[in-house]
């Protein structure tokens, strides 16, 4: 019987070079020419600097663009709260890392909703879905690509 897994997963050596990638951009940027900014990796966070809270957004959006071009799902980027100390700002970046309780189950209820012949369960940090038809599973793989769940998701173990 097909079956596949919905996880939540990011490759933490793509993130490490997303965040050397901006930090060569930022050399070359005009507009943060003498401006004390930068982006420091303490795995598994990324912590952002910057003279203000304008750049500090500017470098959020760097980071992402960063992140996409080496395929890493900017959703499971999460910036924190924005702290200043004199003039300098900075904000935590962290990355979700498995599917949540409350997710999953709105992951299951969309597939339930849809109704699917498959069969979902939550499996720990995963969702396990099984059907008899293959193309079912494909199915629920675009629904859940189409879905405002403001998580990335990929599907892996997909065996016939």
């Amino acid at each position: 019987m097909p079956s596949m897994d919905i996880v939540s997963e990011i490759n933490i050596e793509e993130v490490r070079n997303a965040v050397d990638n901006a930090n060569r951009e930022l050399t070359n940027r005009f507009d943060f020419r003498g401006v004390e900014a930068s982006f420091e990796w303490k795995k598994p966070v990324v912590t952002i600097k910057a003279e203000g809270d304008f750049q500090l957004k500017q470098l959020a959006d760097m980071l992402r663009s960063q992140l996409t071009k080496r395929q890493v799902d900017a959703k499971a980027m999460t910036l924190g709260a924005a702290s200043a100390s004199g003039k300098n700002w900075s904000q935590q970046v962290t990355f979700k890392e498995g599917i949540e309780q409350d997710v999953a189950k709105k992951v299951v209820k969309l597939i339930k909703a849809e109704k699917f012949k498959v069969q979902a369960a939550i499996q720990g940090e995963q969702v396990r879905v099984t059907g008899k038809k293959r193309d079912e599973l494909q199915a629920v793989m675009a629904m859940i690509r189409k879905a405002e769940l403001e998580q990335s998701f990929q599907f892996t173990n997909f065996k016939d």
